[in-house]
């Protein structure tokens, strides 16, 4: 029988409506607070990105679900000789919106440390940092909509994601010449 983690180390993965995870967690908040159940719920997390991405020659940026159909919550719901904490059981599988425990069809699994270490060191390196939505291939024609290159036709020849860059031939006095530029600044060619 796998050791149970300590009340304030368990974690779990909750099902529920998609498209409604945040509703839920709102949810889940507002009635922890009203019935008094933080000293048993401690966190909620409905992991997001901020995607950057260029629409209609825009630059725009939408936060983007990490698990869609699913949210994080820390709570105290087995006890060290693995029994259901029952108030907390039935506080969440109640709740509406919610469609059941991830992993398991009778009982709630905790995560296991080593992934909700990577997990939360994930999240927080998104929360840092907005990630381009990248839509190009090495080779594929892209038109360069912004700065001293705009309504160029060009090429790409390298993307470097995690710059947020990319290097693009286009063809000025009858030569090709790499550019470099950011995400945003090209958009699909035809």
């Amino acid at each position: 029988m796998p050791t149970i983690p300590s009340a304030k180390n368990q974690w779990y993965v909750v099902h529920v409506l998609s498209n409604q995870e945040m509703r839920v967690r709102n949810r889940i908040l507002r009635q922890v607070e009203a019935e008094e159940m933080g000293d048993k719920i401690f966190e909620v997390l409905m992991p997001t990105e901020v995607i950057s991405e260029v629409k209609k020659g825009k630059k725009t940026e939408r936060k983007k679900k990490f698990y869609p159909g699913y949210i994080l919550i820390n709570m105290y719901l087995l006890t060290e000789d693995d029994q259901l904490v029952e108030d907390t059981w039935y506080f969440i599988k109640e709740m509406d919106g919610v469609i059941g425990f991830a992993g398991t069809k009778i009982r709630p699994i905790p995560m296991r440390q080593r992934e909700v270490d990577a997990m939360l060191a994930q999240i927080k390196e998104c929360e840092e940092s907005v990630r381009p939505a990248v839509v190009f291939d090495v080779g594929d024609s892209v038109l360069v909509n912004d700065g001293p290159f705009q309504s160029q036709n060009g090429i790409v020849e390298e993307i470097d994601v995690e710059r947020g860059k990319i290097r693009v031939a286009v063809t000025i006095f009858g030569r090709s010449t790499p550019v470099e530029l950011e995400f945003w600044q090209v958009e699909q060619g035809e």
